[in-house]
């Protein structure tokens, strides 16, 4: 694996949280820099999560006033996907 190295300067209280963390976890601080990089950076460009299509589509809470269980209580799916 070929890598890169970058300089970032960070506010003495984060130095302080980042060792911190990697003692406690037991690695090193870099590994820990790049597992919270490739967590806020996500998939690759272009690759979203179906979560992030329909956030972006604005269809994420929607339903307003609706059952709190819509999607869970079997109930509320009487005649779901039949035709009248």
């Amino acid at each position: 694996m070929s890598s890169n190295r970058i300089t970032v300067r960070i506010p003495d209280t984060l130095t302080t949280r980042l060792r911190s963390r990697s003692k406690a976890r037991g690695t090193t601080e870099s590994d820990l820099v790049r597992e919270a990089l490739e967590s806020y950076l996500g998939n690759d460009a272009g690759e979203r999560s179906a979560y992030e299509l329909a956030e972006e589509a604005g269809v994420i809470g929607a339903a307003d006033k609706q059952p709190k269980d819509l999607s869970t209580n079997r109930r509320h799916f009487e005649g779901f996907g039949k035709r009248k």
